[in-house]
């Protein structure tokens, strides 16, 4: 059995590295892209697809990998996680998630506390995030009840997907959300758009775990908290 400390550790850790992926990644994509943002977007995609898988098969048989608050309030709902562990997954998360932002500021010496001044706003912008959440939960959801193995694969591959098809570029992770508030660099969000973007992502997940209760009504989740089930993020 995985002692408590580790599995909040492990959030924690695991978040960090996902932001400093991101973050990072955006940061370069803009440095060599010459001003193509297309390009750019690709290179940002792909690294952090990548990072999710990896992270998922390294932290997911620790803590499960959630690396993203609604993810662990899924899971809680769900009767699968309690209620004070997720609180402490929550917390991890978002500590984890500006830390990683802050290691990308450094290793790029750019400013480490910045604030964001991306605009992402709109009913599109809202839409996006509620699609992309609720199809990143149907994944994790879908694969944890059958095919559990491929679930780091899935969300890697539902995410560097996602963030083509949503006009968000699917952030699907409030951690995230409140992380990249805090980077005035490609991957940014002006602070001003957080909240409508949590609210989104959280009425999506919601939604997927009452769709995910009646597809897969029959499906056992026993020892899922111990399955890489992540919740990753995104672009």
């Amino acid at each position: 059995m995985v002692s408590r400390e580790r599995r909040i550790f492990c959030e924690w850790l695991g978040t960090a590295f996902l932001l400093a992926a991101v973050v990072g990644s955006g940061i370069m994509a803009q440095k060599l892209s010459g001003g193509n943002v297309a390009l750019a977007l690709l290179c940002n995609t792909i690294p952090t697809g990548a990072i999710l898988v990896v992270l998922i098969l390294v932290f997911g048989p620790l803590s499960g990998a959630h690396l993203n608050p609604a993810v662990s309030l899924a899971f809680a709902l769900k009767r699968e996680l309690s209620w004070p562990l997720a609180g402490g997954y929550i917390l991890a998360q978002l500590a984890g998630a500006v830390t990683g932002v802050l290691a990308a500021h450094t290793m790029f010496e750019l400013p480490i506390w910045q604030f964001a001044t991306t605009a992402r706003v709109g009913v599109g912008q809202w839409a996006a995030e509620f699609v992309a959440t609720f199809g990143l939960m149907l994944t994790i959801l879908g694969c944890v009840a059958k095919t559990p193995s491929a679930t780091p694969y899935a969300v890697g591959l539902y995410i560097t997907s996602a963030y083509w098809f949503t006009a968000s570029t699917s952030f699907a992770n409030p951690a995230v959300t409140i992380a990249r508030a805090l980077s005035d660099t490609f991957a940014g969000i002006a602070p001003g758009g957080v909240l409508a973007f949590i609210v989104a992502q959280l009425i999506g997940a919601a939604t997927a775990v009452m769709l995910g209760g009646w597809l897969w009504a029959s499906a056992e989740y026993k020892g899922a908290r111990q399955k890489p089930v992540i919740g990753g993020q995104t672009g």
